[in-house]
């Protein structure tokens, strides 16, 4: 069972309308199991492999989600090519709920989360100067063209821990220091996306505006369930055409992330580790 193409869903995207011929990939990884099984199908005749981030149901918290396991799982799946969708709250009043942003920086603002496959005898050291993969990005942009859903492109994501929302003075902090969206997962995602050579986008779907907002205490559930419900359809909508313009044979520098990242002697790797890593360096251990 293998994809070309792989989507995480977030909060209020659960599956995907017209994904055909699905069937459930249970795998165990060496960083322990995902947050569920994935769907794995075809999509505008490409294979595609769903992943929800947070499992069925939204039983798996942003600082509980095993990140090593749901990415190393894309890449036992052949994925090369992976869109995150994430519902944030936007800290600008130009991104309004329901527009997406494509963010091309992140800052991080979690608090000890574990976003490297390396470790345990193994190092290496990946280019992270542009955390988005710019071309797969232009695809996305031109899907949310053909869907006819507002997007921007560019602008930072600031990921925080969670799972509680921003005091106010946090809220106007990151403000002041120009951040875009807030949110607590894509940063990490990212990374290990990254390390895997796996290329990457966060689509960013605005529900709300965050704590700073005059409005905000205005603001419903109701109105925030609505916003989660629309932009899973246009996330949808916008998944179908994005996909309907990738081609799995093209190459891409995130494809070959690591062959300048590793440090270490290879002859001095544990062998465990060396077997852990087989899937992400064995390329570069052969011979």
């Amino acid at each position: 069972m293998n994809a070309e193409i792989g989507i995480v869903g977030g909060s209020g995207l659960y599956h995907m309308p017209g994904f055909e011929a699905q069937e459930e990939a249970v795998l165990e990884t060496p960083w322990g199991k995902p947050s569920d099984n994935y769907l794995v199908g075809t999509l505008a005749g490409k294979r595609v492999a769903f992943l929800a981030r947070h499992g069925r149901g939204h039983c798996i918290s942003p600082s509980e989600l095993n990140y090593r396991a749901n990415i190393h799982g894309f890449k036992q799946l052949g994925v090369k090519q992976l869109i995150s969708l994430s519902a944030v709250g936007s800290l600008k009043q130009e991104h309004k709920p329901l527009e997406f942003v494509l963010p091309d920086q992140f800052l991080d603002r979690t608090l000890g989360r574990v976003a490297t496959f390396f470790g345990d005898g193994c190092v290496a050291h990946i280019s992270f100067a542009d955390p988005i993969c710019g071309r797969l990005a232009g695809h996305v942009m031109k899907g949310c063209a053909e869907a006819g859903v507002a997007a921007k492109l560019g602008g930072t994501y600031l990921c925080m821990e969670g799972p509680a929302f921003s005091t106010k003075a946090e809220s106007n902090l990151y403000r002041s220091w120009g951040m875009d969206v807030i949110g607590m997962t894509n940063l990490t995602e990212a990374k290990l996306a990254r390390e895997a050579e796996i290329c990457y986008v966060t689509v960013a779907m605005v529900t709300d505006y965050d704590c700073w907002h005059p409005d905000h205490d205005a603001v419903t559930v109701n109105e925030i369930i609505h916003n989660l419900t629309k932009n899973a359809e246009n996330a949808c909508k916008v998944v179908l055409e994005t996909v309907k313009l990738l081609d799995a044979g093209e190459s891409c520098k995130c494809h070959s992330a690591l062959s300048h990242a590793l440090i270490t002697d290879r002859k001095a790797i544990p062998p465990a580790t060396r077997e852990k890593l087989e899937l992400l360096i064995g390329k570069y251990l052969a011979g």
